[in-house]
Parts: structure tokens; C-alpha cells; sequence
């Protein structure tokens, strides 16, 4: 039996399988299936009311997750899909409503991971995968980071290398009058504009990373001057790349090796007020909240 087939079956079976995605590392569960999902919320120590996305491998798996699909969903699937967008969408009556946080709409998307995608083919069911972390802490780019956030909590780590996108996806709303971004990431305003029209920016407690402080590592995150006491580190034009998608990519990998470094602190440079920086910014503040 191949790690995979073995993943598979421990999927099937109602236990967690921790995976590759291109964003972040998933921690995946049977997601028609209560029990296996409930361990997911255990093992994070997540709270309930925050949603999961829905990993599948096919177009076709995901409109049997939704009740209704737009032609927008079509357009914005044969143009992102594989890839880090998850859309939100009124959910189908057998999605467990502890999936969605009891929210009549499901967050649906395809990861564009080669591990990932073996896996969801070979389970043949979709997976409820938030990352592979403890609730509110830095989320896992590398299989290491999971074993050292989650430890025995998990049954199996795919070791799939390090996530090349880095931050989890942008979260596109469709289940409302106006199509909304809740979530910012790769996937700008404008790149969805060009396909599907204009779109708003807010937020909702129907996508996941709604909470305030997210994203943090165990050693305080400063946006801006750096403290005058203490012992830290800055992240700055000098040390982190200029470009927002190779930025993104490093940051939790290296936010996770300064977490090992016993810092006071880990003062950051604001990035640029632009939409190529959102996903990036969103992460910053709810950091350093």
C-alpha cells in the first residue's frame, strides 16, 4: 500500500490526514462526515463557529457540495481552479452544518497541489481542511511546522515540500447579491474583476480567518519602529523579498524559524497599501493584534 492509498483509507475510516496544498498545509477529514469533522475542531482547538473550506478534486465535486451555482462559480473555476481561491456558495442539505458553523453556505475549492490533488482522487470524497496548525498560530508551509504545531493530534503527515504560495486563498463570496472578497490572497480584486465583473471587499464570519489575531507565532509581532528594549529582530526591504508573491511564499517559513530563536520580538516593515499586498497585510495585522 503506497502513503497515499494509506492516507486514503485513514480518511475514509473518520481519522485526520495533515496534506499538502500550494497555500498552506491542510488538516483533513471526511467532510460528509460529523465525527471526522468534529476531531478536526479538537485538534486545533478550533472554535465552532469558524467555517471550514471544503477541498475537492473536480469541478463536479464541488457543485454536488452547493445547492445553487451561478455561472460565475463556472467562470471563475475555468479560470483559477486548480489554484488558491475558495468560493462560497449556498450549501447543499447533506454539507454537515458543523462544517459551515451552522452558516447556510459552504467555502468550495480545488487545490492546485499535486499530493493533494492524488489524494482527494484516491479518497473520492471531499475534504474538510483548514490548516494543519493550532487555532490562531502561524500556519505550516513545510510538513516539519505541522508535526511541531500538532504533534500526535494527526494520524498522518503527507510530506509534500514547502507550500509555494504560503498564505491560505482568497476567500470569494457568491452566495449574496454582490460577489464579496471576505478573505484576501494571491487571487487579487482585479485578476476576479477581469473575469466575472465588479466585486466588493468586506468581511464575513462565513469565511474562516475572521478572527482578530491570527496568524501569530508564539513570539510577539510588531508593525512598524522597532522596540527600544528587548531582544528581537525586523523584517524589512533588506531582508524580505520586494516582490508580494515571493514575500508571501518566506513569511511563515521564517516567522517560524525566528519563533525557534527565544526573541522578544519580531518588528515588521508595513508593506505597500496596494491590492498585489493584501493577502499579505491581512496576515501582518491580524499577527501583530
Amino acid at each position: 500500500m503506497t502513503l497515499i492509498e494509506q492516507a486514503a483509507k485513514l480518511l475514509v475510516e473518520g481519522r485526520l490526514v495533515a496534506f499538502p496544498t500550494e497555500t498552506v498545509y491542510g488538516l483533513g477529514a471526511n467532510a460528509l462526515d460529523p465525527a471526522a469533522v468534529q476531531k478536526i475542531f479538537e485538534a486545533k482547538g478550533r472554535p465552532l463557529t469558524s467555517p471550514l473550506i471544503v477541498h475537492v478534486a473536480t469541478v463536479a465535486m464541488a457543485r454536488n457540495l452547493a445547492s445553487h451555482w451561478p455561472p460565475e462559480a463556472d467562470a471563475l473555476a475555468e479560470r483559477f481552479w486548480p489554484g488558491p481561491l475558495t468560493l462560497i456558495l449556498p450549501k447543499a442539505a447533506h454539507v454537515p452544518d458543523l462544517v459551515t458553523a451552522g452558516f447556510p453556505s459552504v467555502g468550495i475549492r480545488i487545490p492546485a497541489h499535486p499530493v493533494a490533488l492524488e489524494l482527494l482522487r484516491a479518497c473520492g470524497i471531499p475534504l474538510a481542511a483548514p490548516s494543519a496548525n493550532r487555532f490562531t498560530q502561524l500556519s505550516p508551509t513545510t510538513a516539519e511546522h505541522v508535526g511541531q504545531g500538532l504533534g500526535d493530534r494527526v494520524d498522518l503527515i503527507l510530506d509534500g515540500g514547502p507550500c509555494k504560495v504560503g498564505i491560505e486563498s482568497t476567500v470569494l463570496s457568491l452566495s449574496g447579491p454582490t460577489p464579496r472578497i471576505l478573505r484576501p490572497g494571491q487571487i487579487t480584486q482585479s485578476e476576479i474583476e477581469a473575469v466575472i465583473g465588479p466585486v466588493e471587499i468586506g468581511a464575513g464570519a462565513e469565511s474562516p480567518g475572521q478572527h482578530p489575531k491570527h496568524y501569530s507565532p508564539r513570539t510577539p509581532v510588531v508593525l512598524g519602529p522597532a522596540p527600544k528594549t528587548g531582544r528581537g529582530t525586523r523584517l524589512d526591504s533588506s531582508n524580505m523579498p520586494a516582490d508580494p508573491a515571493a514575500y508571501a511564499e518566506c513569511l511563515y517559513r521564517t516567522l517560524y524559524d525566528l519563533d525557534l530563536q527565544g526573541l522578544d520580538w519580531i518588528a515588521i516593515e508595513e508593506p505597500p497599501d496596494t491590492p498585489e499586498w493584501a493577502g499579505v497585510r491581512d496576515r501582518l495585522f491580524r499577527a501583530a493584534s
